[in-house]
């Protein structure tokens, strides 16, 4: 099951457990069960801490095994094989089970272990997802912590009746207590959040009480991380808050233009980008989206948990989001067959078929991933020649499942009031309107900046970005922007990465060249 360089890791990964951990593998006769016991085996071969016992009673999930601590019942679960992204997954979980502590604030553990109440969290996965394995390591953390707390990773490819039956076409999908509890990427703090509402409160006065800063970067993304380092370097109080770390990289699957870096995926990267900035002395506030800026003699930012920060300068590095096609539709069947990230939810869609709006690179490219997959891809530019790289575009016309619609404008998502059923398209050439049946809709039209909240406080251009000079300097002095929100052209992570540094160093300088602002 396991390549020979991947179980030597993995024998030296186990080599941390502390206390036995006991498996109990579910199965039947089945491929699928064969497989998860070589993978078990591969597992018992190079820790003999690790045991595993064969059971016939699968109740509900067959296969799947579960994880146990010597005396303890079993609260860790994997409903099919966690290859692919999940492999981490197990790999923490094993490690988890078996004693070796979790990387978390101790804060953070407490409230874990307060929590009240019996907690039953199911997560519906695919493999491919590069956004389930943070939600899957982060409630097997919280089920380790926490005795009244289990969850069991569902592969949803493993089981499709299941799935169609909760009507799930996004994953991560996760379900507490047979109920639908959240969507997406969560963070153990965003997951706490929902569970302990007053938790937020508390820390929103906590932040509020807060000294103010001499640097505070708004946004966790490869802009906001490098200013948070180059500023604290410089030996002054420095605080990040973020409404998710790592941004908009968090959604990004390869990376191979990052500088010495042959290939990374957005996920390695963004806790990479966070470990970076914890090796110095920086403020990391979580779970913060910036509402409003008020100018003064110290900056305010105010935030929608209700906090507010000042600081003596400010970097914002907000970053964009996916644009939407703001057509009929769109909204109310979003997680319902409108998707954005194909790498997550094209499993979901196999053997069915598909359109992609959106005819750049990142538009052909997914084409090209879900025709690997799904029954038939319908490819939609508005414009009349595709965007994207040449090399793309003939792979793209190469595929035998695949159709390209140019000259197009997408006009309406339809659906029964449940899931997608189709699309209605207008052909720009003759005006005629069309209507495609098909089961999912995935959105590739580029960004936008989320930089809503800074309306009426700073110069922004017609597309929304905030202006800036040469040094990243604003409209407003003191406060500088860097990354995807600004009017620096070309959206990279490494030209973010610059133009986040060159903040820092651009209102580190203001600091020392304006006396009153250091003095207030």
């Amino acid at each position: 099951m396991l390549e020979a360089e991947i179980k030597s890791q993995l024998g030296e990964y186990l080599t941390r457990l502390v206390t036995p951990v006991h498996v109990t593998a579910f199965v039947d006769g089945g491929k699928d069960s064969r497989e998860m016991l070589d993978l078990l085996a591969d597992v018992t071969s190079v820790s003999d801490k690790v045991t595993v016992t064969e059971s016939a009673e699968g109740g509900a999930h067959v296969p799947r095994f579960a994880l146990a601590s010597p005396g303890e019942p079993a609260r860790i679960a994997f409903a099919g094989l966690p290859m692919g992204h999940e492999f981490t997954s197990l790999v923490l979980a094993l490690l988890q089970t078996g004693g070796y502590p979790p990387k978390l604030d101790a804060s953070v553990i407490e409230q874990i272990r307060n929590l009240e109440g019996d907690f039953e969290f199911r997560t519906y996965i695919s493999l491919s997802c590069q956004n389930c394995p943070d939600v899957v390591q982060a409630l097997n953390t919280m089920a380790v912590l926490n005795p009244r707390i289990r969850h069991t990773m569902i592969d949803g490819a493993l089981f499709e009746q299941e799935v169609a039956s909760l009507n799930i076409r996004s994953v991560p999908a996760v379900y507490l207590n047979g109920q639908p509890f959240g969507q997406g990427r969560m963070s153990v703090e965003e997951i706490l959040a929902k569970l302990d509402t007053g938790a937020a409160q508390r820390k929103a006065a906590e932040l509020s009480q807060r000294a103010p800063y001499d640097v505070l970067i708004v946004g966790g993304g490869p802009a906001g991380s490098s200013a948070a380092i180059y500023a604290a370097r410089k030996g002054i109080r420095v605080g990040v808050a973020a409404e998710r770390f790592g941004g908009q990289v968090l959604d990004t699957l390869g990376i191979e233009n990052l500088i010495s870096v042959s290939h990374t995926e957005g996920p390695e990267l963004a806790v990479a980008l966070e470990e970076n900035v914890k090796a110095h002395d920086v403020d990391i506030m979580n779970l913060q989206r910036a509402e409003k800026l008020v100018p003064g003699e110290l900056t305010e930012v105010r935030f929608a948990s209700g906090a507010s920060l000042r600081a003596k300068t400010v970097v914002i590095a907000t970053g964009a989001r996916w644009r939407e096609l703001g057509v009929p539709g769109e909204k109310e069947y979003r997680n319902h067959g409108v998707a954005y990230c194909p790498h997550c939810d094209g499993p979901l869609f196999k053997g069915r078929d598909v359109a992609v709006v959106g005819g750049g690179n990142s538009g052909v490219e997914a084409a090209i991933d879900l025709a690997g997959i799904v029954k038939h891809v319908t490819l939609i530019e508005f414009a009349p020649q595709l965007r994207a790289d040449a090399v793309l575009v003939n792979k793209l016309r190469s595929l035998p499942n695949v159709r390209i619609l140019t000259n197009t404008e997408t006009q309406e998502v339809q659906g029964n009031g449940t899931d997608v059923t189709g699309v209605r398209y207008k052909d720009r050439a003759t005006g005629e309107s069309h209507d495609l049946p098909l089961a999912g809709i995935f959105v590739q039209i580029g960004l936008v900046p989320n930089t809503d909240w800074l309306k009426g406080a700073l110069a922004l251009s017609p597309r929304g970005e905030i202006e800036v000079d040469a040094r990243g300097q604003t409209s407003l002095p003191g406060v500088f922007a860097a990354g995807d929100c600004t009017t620096t052209p070309y959206k990279q992570i490494v030209i973010a990465m610059g133009e986040g540094s060159k903040a820092a160093l651009s209102a580190f300088d203001h600091l020392i060249r304006t006396p009153i602002a250091v003095a207030a």
